[in-house]
This record gives C-alpha cells, structure tokens and sequence, in this order.
C-alpha cells in the first residue's frame, strides 16, 4: 500500500508540474501595418483571447472561413475577443484592400512577411491559424480551414 502511494503521489507531482508548465508557448510578437497604415501589435492585444490568422485572397478556405469569422467577431468581440488577419498576399495591398472592401472584413488585416512566417514555426499551408489566450500563450493552433462552431467551441472557454 505504501508503494502504492508513493508511485500515486509521484504521478499526481508529475501531472501537476506538466499542468503548471503548461503545454503552450508564448505567441512570438509582431507589429504589422493594415492597409490603412496604423499599426498592430499582438502584445498590446494582451489580456484579449486572440485568433491570429494566416490567410491569403487566393486561398479558397481561407476564404470560405471569413464569413463564420465575422459572425463569431461580431457576437464575442464586446467579451474580449479579437481576429488579426495576417494576409500572405504576394502582391499585396492592392489585392487585398477591394477583398477587404469586398466582404467587409471589419476585423484587423494586416500584411504578412517571412519573419513573422519564421516566428510562427514555417507552417507550410493556409490557412493556419493561431489561438492565443489572455496571458498571450499560443493554446492552439489550426491547419485549415475552421469553421464558426469550432472557433467557438476553442474560445468560449478562454473568455
């Protein structure tokens, strides 16, 4: 019996520092410029749960997601909720200020380059995207397109 609790109270240790430890990472900072030249910067965003999204106009899932965004942004934003959309658009802000315009996109959209691609690990495919809690730690991250019903699912529980 006493090895028995030995062995429970080194595996309740175990849990417990794993847990503390946690299994995220800190989301690597950035500041990039919208289309309209202000800047954001994901640090200031602290204290926000914070969907970072690597997306481009090209991309048909990104595209099929935007819609399912702008509802979830609309109905949690006042909860502490924000989407910064990281736009990977070779030709840039003349591409993707008409698809702003276009579908209304009234969540920050901001113009990606590779060291932000590096910072986020080099993913290979887009969408990717990034779910950051309130203490600015990566929680999770998503390849391919993410519907509004698991978009929720991931942030209710942070808010």
């Amino acid at each position: 019996m006493r090895r028995f609790l030995t062995v429970m109270l080194v595996l309740t240790l175990t849990v417990g520092s794993l847990l503390a430890s946690g299994n995220s990472k800190k989301a690597p900072d950035f500041t990039l410029e919208t289309g309209k030249g202000s800047a954001v910067t994901l640090s200031k965003l602290q204290g926000k749960v914070v969907l970072v999204n690597f997306w481009a106009t090209w991309c048909g899932p990104c595209r099929a997601e935007i819609p399912g965004f702008l509802e979830v942004y609309k109905e949690y934003k006042s909860k502490g909720f924000e989407i910064v959309g990281i736009s990977l658009d070779q030709d840039g802000w003349k591409k993707v200020i008409p698809f702003v315009e276009r579908f209304k996109i009234d969540y920050p959209i901001v113009m990606g380059n590779l060291k932000v691609v590096e910072a986020y690990g080099n993913f290979n495919a887009i969408p990717t995207s990034f779910l950051v809690d309130k203490k600015g730690n990566i929680v999770n991250e998503h390849v391919g397109y993410l519907s509004k019903e698991d978009l929720i699912k991931l942030i209710k529980p942070l808010l």
